[in-house]
C-alpha cells in the first residue's frame, strides 16, 4: 500500500479537498481514486509503470486521477494546462505514454494527439464500463511520476521520481514546517511542477489537512479566499506575491486593514521556485505581517534547503539543509570550498530523483563519481545560512576574473528610489570577458551618472559594474515585473 494512502486512512472523516464550491473527505478521495485506478486497470493486475499523461482541472478531479494512476501501478505524467500543442505532443511522445486522460474542458486539445498515436483516451466526465478488480501492492522503489525540466539549455528532460523519492520529499517538509491535520492551505500553483504537487498537495494530504483550490489565479480571488477565515497556510512564487502586493496597495484603507488582520493569523507563508527579492519580502511583511519563509529546491531533488520555521529568516538567504538531505558546495574542480566562498550546490539523499527518462548519459552527467547531484546553482554560506548567487550558466557573470552574482546586483539596484524593477545580465566584452548590463524599469526619471556613483558606494569594488548599459526601459504597467525571459526578447 502506498504510504500516501496509508496516511489518508488515518483521517477518513477530515475534509481533504475543497474545489468548485464542494468539499470532499479523505474517504471520498480514497474511494474515487480507487474507482479510477480500477477504470485504468480494466481487469489487469497492474499497469506495470505504463505512463499515463493527464490534463485535468486543478481540484478534486486532479488529485483522484493522480492517486488513481499511482494506485493502479502507473507513472503519472501531468500535462501543463497552458502548453501549446507542440509541447504537449513532445511530452506525450517522449514519455511514450499509452493512456491520455483529460477533463472535458481539455478533451478537444489532447484527444487529437491520442488518436494520432492510437493511444487510449479517457474523458474524465464520460462514464464507461470497466472490469473491477484488486489494486496491486506497490514497492516504494516503483517509478511514480515524470515531470519535465524547463529546457533552458536543451530539450526538456523528464525527471523520474519513485514513490520512495516522493515520500522522502514530503516527510522532510512535514517535519521542517510542522504540518498538522488542522492545517488548511490554498493552492494557486500550476500542477505540473514539484512546488504545487509535493509542497502543497502532497504535504497537506499526508498530514490529513485540507487543500483548497483556486483553479485560476487572481489577486481578488486569493484575498477573498483568505477572508473566509479557514486558511492558515499559503505558498506561492515571488511573482504572485508581487501581484498581491500591487492589488492590496490599490484597495481602500479599511479593506487593507481587514486583509492584513486576517493574514497576520496565518501560521506560515512560503516563497519559492525563484529567488525572492528582498524588497518583495519586506513589502509582503508590511502588507501581511508575515515574514516569508524562503526555501530552495528543484524538480530533481524536491526541497533541499529551507529557512527555519521557528528561527530567524534572513532576507536574501535560503536557510539550512533539511533533515536527511546532504548538501555541499564545491569549486570548478569539484572540491569543497572554504567557508564564505561561493560554490556549486550539490545534493545527495533519498529525495534525489531516480533518473532522467530514457537519457542514461544525461543522468550519468548529472551526478559526480561519488553520487552527488550537480544542481548547477551557485551559493555561499553567509551568517550561517545558505545564500543563492544564481545559476552558474545564467546568473553568474564572469568579469575580469571575478564571479559576480546578477541576483546580488539586482537586489542592490532595487533599493534605489528611481528603480522600480530591474534585470541584470552579462554581455560579451573583449576586455573583461563579460560586462554587466542592466535593464531598468523606472519608478521616476533616472540619472545614470548619479546611479553609477551611488552603486559604487553600495557594492564592494570588485562587484561594481564598470558601466551600466541600458538596453531598454520597460514600462511597469505593461510588464508587471521583469523576468529573464523578458530580457531574452530584447535581443
Amino acid at each position: 500500500m502506498l504510504n500516501l494512502v496509508r496516511q489518508a486512512q488515518a483521517h477518513l472523516s477530515n475534509t481533504a479537498i475543497i474545489s468548485d464550491g464542494q468539499s470532499y473527505t479523505y474517504t471520498q478521495l480514497l474511494d474515487q481514486s480507487s474507482q479510477f485506478a480500477q477504470r485504468l486497470l480494466n481487469g489487469k493486475a497492474d499497469l506495470a509503470e505504463v505512463r499515463v499523461a493527464f490534463m485535468v482541472t486543478p481540484g478534486f478531479d486532479y488529485v483522484r486521477v493522480q492517486w488513481g494512476i499511482w494506485r493502479a501501478g502507473g507513472i503519472a505524467v501531468p500535462l501543463c494546462l497552458t502548453y501549446p500543442t507542440a509541447s504537449l505532443d513532445y511530452v506525450i511522445t517522449d514519455t511514450a505514454a499509452e493512456i491520455i486522460v483529460a477533463s472535458s474542458r481539455y478533451a478537444s486539445i489532447v484527444r487529437p494527439l491520442a488518436e494520432a498515436k492510437n493511444l487510449q483516451f479517457i474523458e474524465l466526465e464520460q462514464d464507461e464500463e470497466y472490469l473491477p478488480g484488486t489494486l496491486p501492492d506497490l514497492e516504494p522503489e516503483r517509478k511514480a511520476m515524470i515531470l519535465y525540466t524547463s529546457g533552458t539549455t536543451s530539450l526538456p528532460k523528464g525527471v523520474v521520481s519513485t514513490h520512495a523519492n516522493l515520500d522522502a520529499q514530503i516527510t522532510s517538509l512535514i517535519t521542517a514546517w510542522e504540518w498538522q491535520s488542522t492545517d488548511h492551505i490554498l493552492c494557486v500553483l500550476p500542477l505540473h511542477h514539484v512546488h504545487g504537487i509535493v509542497n502543497v498537495i502532497g504535504c497537506a494530504l499526508w498530514a490529513g489537512a485540507c487543500c483548497e483550490f483556486l483553479p485560476e489565479f487572481s489577486a481578488a480571488g486569493v484575498f477573498d479566499a483568505f477572508q473566509q477565515g479557514a486558511i492558515n497556510l499559503f505558498m506561492a512564487v515571488p511573482t504572485i506575491y508581487f501581484k498581491l502586493i500591487a492589488y492590496w496597495e490599490n484597495l481602500p484603507d479599511q479593506e487593507q486593514k481587514a486583509l492584513t488582520a486576517t493574514m497576520q493569523t496565518f501560521r506560515l507563508m512560503v516563497s519559492g521556485s525563484a529567488a525572492l527579492p528582498v524588497t518583495v519580502m519586506q513589502n509582503w511583511e508590511r502588507v501581511s505581517g508575515q515574514v516569508l519563509l524562503e526555501r530552495y529546491g528543484m524538480t530533481e531533488i524536491g526541497m533541499a534547503i529551507s529557512n527555519s520555521y521557528r528561527g530567524q529568516r534572513i532576507p536574501g538567504h535560503i536557510g539550512q539543509p533539511l533533515i536527511g538531505v546532504g548538501v555541499r558546495l564545491v569549486d570548478d574542480n569539484n572540491q569543497p570550498v572554504e567557508d564564505g566562498q561561493p560554490g556549486e550546490i550539490q545534493v545527495k539523499g533519498p529525495t534525489v530523483f531516480h533518473q532522467y527518462w530514457q537519457r542514461s548519459q544525461a543522468t550519468a552527467d548529472a551526478f559526480t563519481d561519488d553520487g552527488w547531484f550537480r544542481t548547477g546553482d551557485v551559493a555561499v554560506v553567509d551568517e550561517g545560512s545558505y545564500k543563492i548567487l544564481g545559476r552558474s550558466s545564467i546568473d553568474i557573470i564572469k568579469s575580469g576574473g571575478y564571479k559576480l552574482s546578477a541576483l546580488e546586483i539586482e537586489e542592490v539596484l532595487r533599493t534605489h528610489p528611481a528603480v522600480g524593477d530591474c534585470g541584470v545580465i552579462a554581455l560579451p566584452d573583449d576586455e573583461w570577458g563579460e560586462t554587466v548590463a542592466a535593464v531598468l524599469v523606472a519608478a521616476q526619471p533616472i540619472d545614470l551618472a548619479e546611479l553609477n556613483t551611488w552603486i559604487r558606494t553600495q557594492l564592494p569594488p570588485y562587484k561594481v559594474p564598470r558601466q551600466y548599459r541600458i538596453i531598454a526601459e520597460l514600462p511597469r504597467n505593461a510588464m508587471g515585473k521583469v523576468t529573464k525571459n523578458d530580457l531574452k526578447q530584447l535581443f
